[in-house]
């Protein structure tokens, strides 16, 4: 039977790309959640627990954005009548939804 020899030659495992919500979810921990994080770090499962949250956040983001701007009179009437307005009205969904995000995904 052959064995294979790691001769140093295998490039090491690319780890998975974290946005912003991971990072935020990775300082939490680190703060928050010693024994988690470094459990997750432990297993190697760290970064892979992040790039998940921040996928869940940004797709929970896209789901909330367009009730609440629909909630808050932001349409394509207002947009073209008063721009400046309706841009506060979507700062202020966007704020919104990542305070939504924020508490049911990263510091959950």
């Amino acid at each position: 039977m052959r064995r294979l020899i790691d001769n140093g030659t295998t490039p090491p495992a690319r780890l998975p790309h974290i946005g912003h919500y991971g990072h935020l979810r990775k300082s939490y921990l680190e703060g928050y959640r010693p024994d988690l994080y470094t459990a997750l770090a432990a297993s190697e499962k760290l970064y892979e627990h992040c790039a998940e949250i921040d996928a869940a956040a940004r797709s929970r983001i896209d789901l909330i954005m367009p009730e609440l701007a629909k909630s808050a009179g932001a349409t394509e009437e207002l947009k073209a009548a008063d721009p400046m307005k309706w841009v506060g009205l979507m700062n202020a969904c966007k704020a919104q939804a990542e305070e939504i995000v924020k508490y049911e995904l990263i510091y959950a």
